[in-house]
């Protein structure tokens, strides 16, 4: 939460206090993603007065504001940075409104910007006009287009906003972050009622404005967060002295402690994410299970074409399977019997969907138990070289890593020990096709219409199982055009046989070879 908005409130007034009236003295860098802000009361007082440092860390993988009380710059390999604002003297220090950003404004009514925004992370300067004049890392090129006035974003967070976003909070408060919204989901999962939830809301909304710090560790790394949350290590009032900690206590971490917390917390993600679809699949095994089959309806018809009237949409009949009456939908335009026929078509894919069902369960069941005891295995070992040698001896490292980053990146599921990988529009449709599918990997498409690219990874030594290959089908079909029909024809090939002439629109290619099959759209 160092990056969190609600941190940033309490942090920019004591930066107002430590900054205005004191001059920008000099901005210089001598790592490629980090620079020193230098403020004093003038350049004089530079070497009589203590001046106050802020250095910003801004690499894709780790952002972070630290103040040293001291920082020598060495005399080669230094630049200077934003040459323009030295000697303009500091009026005020804000954050904008929801948003993670502190400007620190100019008396001659220059601005520049602490962009903390994750991997995307940057240090702005805006002329007296607003616009962008200069970035620390040019490689943001989108960081040019901001604009002083769209920083700040003003949001509706009365109650009646919250009961007009169905009780959500997300959409109101969207910079809780992470650890919030986890802290928040878990106190609300059993809440309904309107008052209750808002009144557990502003509850949080209170906690984050208590001005106590707590430095703790959430799967072995430090975090700094404004709710008591993880082992509490240290505790502190003044934010400042919170940053330094955190950013003191993250760079202190050792190889081991970095790649077993790395490796950890994507094995609890995956965990995570079984247990969900677990929770899921369950659920909908039963109602499939406890429901009325399409078999039964078939039949109930067939018992009772006399009853049925001409061109009927709907119909009342009585369920012999459960001595009551039951209401069936009817096609105007079919006759009775073939509407049974294709409730009898139904229910032969059912009793597919409800086979593959358990099978899922079992698999999943399975990789649950494996992954849980990684996690045990892996929070009992302490030596870096015993360590990547269970990663690797295990399969968690080379195409398993890579796995884990396709994961962030492309829809995955997990089928029967075989990762299927699903595009989430056009571009990364490309990128999942033309990056991460190799030409052993099994290509899908629904045939005809627009849609998801779907991958089935290939395992060496194996072929492509048949249920493995009808479970991706339906889902490229689920993630088609064709979701709403009964039966969707969905391309099948080796990657190798799937090509991207230049010219082509984002998300199209040519296909050279193809087998197509036919099955019911399917999703998760």
């Amino acid at each position: 939460m160092h990056q969190n908005y609600y941190f940033l409130k309490k942090l920019a007034p004591r930066l107002n206090q430590e900054l205005t009236g004191k001059k920008f003295i000099e901005a210089f860098s001598q790592e490629k993603d980090e620079i020193v802000l230098v403020f004093a009361e003038s350049e004089i007082d530079e070497v009589l007065q203590k001046p106050f440092f802020i250095k910003a860390t801004l690499r894709s993988d780790f952002a972070c504001l630290s103040f040293p009380d001291k920082f020598d710059r060495a005399r080669r390999n230094s630049v200077n940075l934003f040459t323009h604002l030295y000697n303009r003297q500091i009026v005020h220090v804000r954050v904008f409104t929801n948003e993670r950003a502190i400007e620190i404004i100019f008396k001659n009514g220059e601005v520049l910007v602490l962009k903390l925004f994750g991997n995307r992370s940057n240090l702005i300067a805006f002329d007296k006009n607003g616009a962008v004049n200069q970035l620390f890392n040019n490689k943001l090129a989108t960081d040019l287009t901001l604009s002083l006035e769209t920083l700040d974003r003003p949001i509706d967070q009365s109650f009646e906003a919250f009961e007009k976003n169905d009780l959500r909070f997300e959409p109101l408060f969207p910079t809780f972050g992470k650890l919030v919204n986890k802290y928040l989901n878990g106190l609300l999962k059993e809440i309904t009622k309107p008052e209750e939830r808002w009144n557990i809301v502003q509850s949080v909304l209170n906690q984050l404005k208590n001005p106590v710090f707590y430095i703790t560790n959430i799967e072995l790394v430090p975090v700094l967060s404004l709710l008591p949350a993880g082992e509490i290590v240290e505790t502190y009032s003044n934010p400042i002295e919170a940053l330094n900690a955190y950013y003191y206590a993250f760079i202190r971490l050792t190889g081991i402690e970095k790649e077993k917390a790395e490796i950890l917390r994507i094995l609890k993600k995956r965990i995570s994410q079984t247990e969900n679809y677990l929770e899921n699949t369950f659920k909908k095994l039963v109602e499939l299970e406890e429901g009325t089959k399409n078999d039964e309806i078939a039949n109930i018809i067939m018992a009772n074409l006399h009853q049925i009237p001409e061109r009927a949409e709907t119909v009342e009949l009585y369920d012999f399977y459960r001595d009551q009456p039951i209401k069936i939908r009817l096609k105007k335009d079919l006759t009775p019997q073939k509407t049974a026929e294709g409730y009898y078509r139904k229910s032969k894919n059912e009793k597919i969907e409800i086979a593959r069902l358990h099978d899922s369960l079992d698999a999943r069941e399975k990789e649950k138990e494996r992954m849980t005891g990684f996690v045990k295995s892996i929070e009992a070992i302490e030596l870096l070289r015993e360590l990547r040698t269970f990663i690797k001896a295990n399969g968690l490292s080379g195409g398993n890593a890579v796995s884990v980053e396709q994961a962030d990146l492309f829809k995955k599921i997990d089928f029967l020990g075989f990762s299927i990988l699903i595009g989430k529009n056009a571009k990364n449709n490309d990128l999942l096709t033309k990056q991460y599918a190799h030409k052993e990997d099994l290509w899908l498409h629904a045939r005809d219409v627009t849609g998801s690219h779907v991958v089935i990874k290939h395992q060496s030594g194996k072929k492509f199982p048949a249920p493995v290959i009808e479970r991706a089908a339906q889902l490229a079909a689920w993630h088609s055009k064709r979701r709403t029909d009964s039966l969707c024809p969905v391309i099948v090939t080796p990657k190798k046989y799937v090509r991207k002439p230049k010219g082509l629109p984002e998300g199209a290619v040519v296909i050279d070879k193809e087998d197509v099959i036919m099955v019911v759209p399917t999703g998760e």
